[in-house]
């Protein structure tokens, strides 16, 4: 697909982009891993920038926490405090998934309830 000019431009141009910045992102990394210093990186050096962890601590944790997985049902948390029919949660709010032009259509259906004190009448046969 992405074969137009414009496409073509903005990628030779992130390439430049990339050629210009190499230099200076080597030196960071560099200084990060203190290559530059020594040859090789000191875990005190590195303790300032993150926080180091041992693996076996990790894997110790990721064990504990699969252990707890599979004890519980295997259910999902669902969003159960949302009103099944309006999709309204207790603060008033619509679930992020919806648009808001079926928001609005919600609530033009719930507010045109309240005025009338009842829906709209469905069609059917008049006896």
């Amino acid at each position: 697909m992405a074969k137009s000019l414009r496409s073509k431009w903005k990628r030779k141009m992130r390439a430049e982009k990339r050629k210009k910045n190499a230099p200076k992102e080597l030196v960071r990394l560099k200084q990060a891993l203190s290559l530059d210093k020594k040859g090789e990186a000191t875990m005190t050096d590195i303790q300032e920038i993150a926080t180091v962890v041992p693996a076996d601590k990790i894997k110790k944790q990721t064990d504990a926490d699969m252990v707890e997985v599979e004890g519980e049902d295997g259910k999902m948390e669902l969003d159960s405090k949302r009103n099944k029919k309006t999709q309204l949660d207790e603060n008033g709010q619509y679930p992020g998934w919806m648009n808001q032009r079926q928001a609005k259509k919600l609530k033009g259906k719930r507010v045109a309830k309240k005025k009338t004190g009842q829906g709209k009448k469905k069609k059917g046969i008049a006896w």
